[in-house]
């Protein structure tokens, strides 16, 4: 009954929305210590919003006190809330023990994403911040995964950090992540055979997340004065290296195999034609309409609040020392951006491939 009334009320009143937030994403910091080829940060290209979202605010770290605000505010107008670490490298934020331990205190579930290349070194302070998920992002074995992270010993690092956690009675639960890309579409099995024997909670494989030109310039020509859209992604990406029958194959296989924990895929494809659609038609949607801007927001590290998560439109809705996150949740602007989203079918044109539609 709830599911339903959150439908009814994210396509008949938008513009209101009547429940709280699931999730409070933080951009705690802007710095990362790995180049990934399919980032915009990683390749540095600065132009996107992702980057932007990601990597425009200052100061570098956010602060401790604007952490524990936010913590007490979602405790006193969200209780249920849960609060996720996921920008841009959460492993290296100056406060992150300190923040998380906080939030325990709270009594509030935390998770973070991250590439793990620290892992090992924080993992105690972990454990006794009491952090209950722990999302690592991998690309695949280690030499395929070291030469899209642009450092040669990061996958080593990072099982040096999950192992170690996997023997630890107190420890968050694991899950691994892997962005399926031109570099690795092939050995998806390979990877996923490598965690067969160990505790894990989920292995997901994520297709490419990304806005070419030709979307972005269209969706501007409509949406550009009031969401304007940006290339995201595609720096190094070239689309035409994917080899469409080979990553069915690799799916079809892995679908055919059982493992001792959950394997997902997003979106879950299972036919070439809806392959093909993905890859090869960016300009037409996958999925029913985006979830995420009636149920999460993203804080940055200067307090300024944006729809839903680093891959939305760089759009302030708010910030935490002018008012509250029970006010910027549905503030004016959010709630027209809500409204206009639904309005024009459920997403704007350059949502066709970002991940809410479809999670």
């Amino acid at each position: 009954m709830r599911q339903k009334l959150k439908y009814l009320n994210q396509t008949l009143f938008p513009q209101n929305n009547f429940f709280a937030p699931d999730w409070i994403v933080l951009g705690v910091n802007n710095t990362c210590n790995l180049h990934c080829k399919m980032c915009d940060v990683g390749v540095g290209y600065t132009e996107s919003n992702f980057y932007q979202n990601l990597m425009g605010a200052q100061p570098l770290h956010m602060p401790l006190e604007l952490f524990k605000n936010i913590v007490d505010q979602t405790v006193t107008h969200f209780p249920k809330a849960k609060l996720g670490l996921a920008f841009t490298e959460p492993l290296v934020y100056k406060h992150l023990y300190e923040g998380l331990k906080y939030a325990a205190e709270k009594k509030m579930f935390t998770s973070v994403t991250t590439n793990a290349l620290n892992l090992r070194k924080i993992a105690d302070k972990l454990i006794d911040a009491e952090l209950n998920e722990l999302y690592v992002s991998l690309d695949g074995p280690a030499d395929v995964h070291n030469e899209i992270r642009g450092y040669k010993l990061s996958f080593e690092k990072a099982m040096e950090g999950i192992d170690y956690l996997l023997t630890q009675k107190k420890a968050p639960k694991i899950s691994v992540y892997c962005v399926i890309t031109q570099w690795n579409y092939n050995r998806l099995q390979e990877f996923l055979n490598y965690f067969k024997n160990r505790g894990l909670h989920e292995v997901g494989f994520m297709h490419t997340n990304y806005t070419p030109d030709v979307v972005a310039n269209n969706h501007n020509v409509i949406y550009g004065q009031l969401y304007p859209a940006t290339a995201s992604n595609m720096q190094d990406i070239d689309m035409n290296a994917y080899d469409l029958p080979a990553i069915l194959a690799e799916i079809k296989s892995i679908k055919q195999q059982t493992y001792p924990f959950k394997v997902s895929f997003s979106p879950d494809i299972t036919e070439l034609q809806k392959l093909e659609l993905f890859y090869k038609k960016p300009e037409q949607f996958y999925g029913k309409r985006c979830h995420d801007i009636f149920r999460t927001m993203m804080i940055k590290s200067n307090g300024e609040v944006i729809p839903a998560h680093g891959r939305c439109y760089n759009l302030t809705i708010g910030n935490i020392y002018q008012n509250n996150l029970q006010h910027i949740w549905n503030s004016s602007i959010i709630s027209k951006f809500r409204k206009d989203v639904t309005a024009a079918g459920g997403f704007l044109p350059a949502c066709s491939r970002c991940c809410s539609a479809f999670n």
